[in-house]
């Protein structure tokens, strides 16, 4: 999860969205664990194990806004998925993104699937751009469908409380924040990536236009989620690290701690050793542009190596955004 609005959104987010929010597939299993760990005996948990894994038959039933275009630029539209191929599709895509063109390393499902997949795509909401001109190839008696180019995957707090928690809780301690936001509804980013010709400024756009049409029309007050810096040697990352650490650090309210099993430290410079203007330049342009939207981040890092990268906890409440990016993100009209 600080220039000109038209130059800063790509810039901010653009390049860096080839991996965007990402974590490991055991988080479900060990968030359900913990939190099964914590209650008393004979009290029922939340779902269980298997019914979280069996995503192909829990697909939620979408609601009448998950069909509504949410912005057009061109032959470029973005949307909710609305069907299980829908998903499907997007799962193919982040495979593309994050396996084959990256550094991860897939388990052998994913492998023999070529989808990116994890229980947590059953219950949550995946916002897609589309590009209408691409079309897959005709076959015979089957219509033409847009390409999916990019995707975002989104996880309210309630359907969060109602499965198996927020992924990110399979990095970090959550539950200070759950307990000073509780009267906060939350929105947890994950899984995005675009596909390497449309990492341009109008597919961010898009992106973050149906990401704030979402907030408005479930009146979200933050969201949250991790987000990534390239390595897993925390020493090697030391100053861009330090300087989150140093000059971005969350506020108690929202400052989430990496889980101590997991944690490596992120003040590995003293601040006042810091170069600030090195230390922005090499964070990601991703979390580069979260910090010009106004967000903070939490305690500690968390090495994924799995993806090869080394993550961070990123909060934004909305009403941290500056009024020219709400301005220029809401819906016409």
């Amino acid at each position: 999860m600080v220039a000109n609005l038209a130059r800063g959104a790509y810039s901010a987010f653009g390049a860096g969205w080839h991996r965007g929010m990402q974590w490991g597939v055991g988080a479900p299993i060990a968030k359900l664990r913990r939190r099964q760990s914590l209650l008393p005996t004979g009290e029922a948990g939340p779902a269980g194990i298997a019914d979280i894994l069996s995503a192909e038959r829990a697909i939620r039933v979408p609601e009448p806004f998950e069909g509504r275009s949410l912005g057009r630029i061109g032959s470029l539209e973005v949307r909710l998925a609305t069907k299980r191929s829908e998903i499907r599709r997007a799962q193919r895509l982040r495979f593309k993104v994050f396996y084959e063109e990256m550094s991860a390393v897939p388990t052998g499902l994913a492998a023999l699937s070529r989808r990116d997949a994890d229980a947590y795509d059953a219950v949550c909401d995946h916002l897609l751009v589309l590009d209408h001109s691409a079309h897959r190839r005709k076959k015979p008696f089957v219509e033409n469908r847009p390409k999916v180019v990019g995707t975002y995957r989104l996880l309210r707090g309630e359907v969060a409380e109602r499965h198996a928690g927020f992924y990110s809780e399979g990095e970090y301690d959550l539950e200070p924040i759950l307990a000073a936001q509780g009267h906060r509804r939350l929105l947890e980013l994950g899984r995005s990536c675009v596909l390497k010709p449309y990492r341009s400024k109008r597919t961010v756009e898009l992106l973050w236009q149906g990401i704030y049409a979402y907030v408005l029309h479930h009146r979200i007050d933050a969201l949250i989620g991790c987000a990534s810096l390239e390595g897993t040697d925390p020493d090697r990352l030391a100053l861009p690290l330090s300087f989150l650490h140093h000059h971005a650090r969350a506020p108690e309210a929202w400052r989430a701690r990496a889980l101590p099993e997991r944690a490596v430290t992120m003040d590995r410079l003293p601040r006042e050793s810091l170069d600030t203007k090195a230390a922005l330049q090499a964070l990601p342009p991703l979390i580069k542009g979260y910090l010009r939207l106004g967000a903070t981040f939490g305690d500690g890092a968390v090495i994924d190596r799995q993806f090869g990268t080394t993550d961070v906890f990123v909060a934004l409440p909305v009403e941290a955004i500056g009024a020219r990016y709400r301005g220029h993100f809401a819906p016409a009209g």
